[in-house]
């Protein structure tokens, strides 16, 4: 796949993450759901006014200045990310999100060479590695979340079409991004947890 290609393809995933964003965004603000028709019909909209130029002074479209600040998203945050628009959207379970809290703390700091270890290298190719991938997507589909195969799925599929500049799989399952969101995710659940069982003791305290 030629670089001019790919560059494309990532224009056009950052574009429509934007898009999600503002939408999410304003759906957060206004504390109404909006319908899915509404939504897919701004995403196209917005879609497009992020990924062309539109003068005002930029030289480049307003998804490439969004790119070059945060990098290029992992398919799996990228889909993960677009399906909340989806009428019955099925949110991520907590286990899921304590698997990539857990996979991200123990991965980045390797990753980063603090020891000889290395565990970025089991993703240009290592058949061990993929088949790890493809189990534990079907542990989710087991688990009841049919939405985690898919999304595997589609990222595997993307890193053997070389869809992104890497070609390593981890880059197309995770990333810094997806790693804060989980563990930002868990940390709210514990504290709304607490605040419940700190409720729930108040109101059955005797007196």
């Amino acid at each position: 796949m030629t670089n001019a290609l790919m560059q494309t393809i990532a224009l056009v995933e950052m574009s429509i993450t934007c898009s999600v964003l503002v939408l999410l965004l304003l759906q957060a603000i206004t504390r109404n759901t909006i319908p899915f028709t509404f939504k897919a019909m701004s995403v196209l909209i917005l879609a497009n006014l992020f990924f062309w130029p539109l003068g005002l002074s930029l030289a480049l479209p307003l998804a490439a200045y969004v790119r070059g600040v945060i990098g290029d998203l992992s398919i799996v945050t990228s889909l993960l990310l677009w399906s909340t628009l989806l009428p019955n959207h099925q949110a991520v379970p907590s286990p899921v999100k304590w698997c990539i809290a857990i996979v991200a703390i123990g991965f980045y700091p390797f990753a980063l060479g603090i020891t000889m270890f290395d565990p970025y290298a089991w993703g240009y190719g290592s058949n061990a590695f993929l088949i790890g991938v493809l189990v534990f997507a079907v542990l989710l589909g087991l688990a009841g979340w049919l939405k985690g195969i898919w999304i595997i799925g589609f990222a595997v599929i993307a890193w053997s079409l070389h869809l992104h500049e890497s070609s390593n799989l981890w880059d197309y399952l995770l990333d810094p991004t997806l790693a804060i969101w989980a563990l930002m995710s868990l940390c709210k659940e514990i504290l709304k947890q607490r605040k419940e069982r700190a409720r729930s003791g108040y109101l059955f305290r005797p007196g």
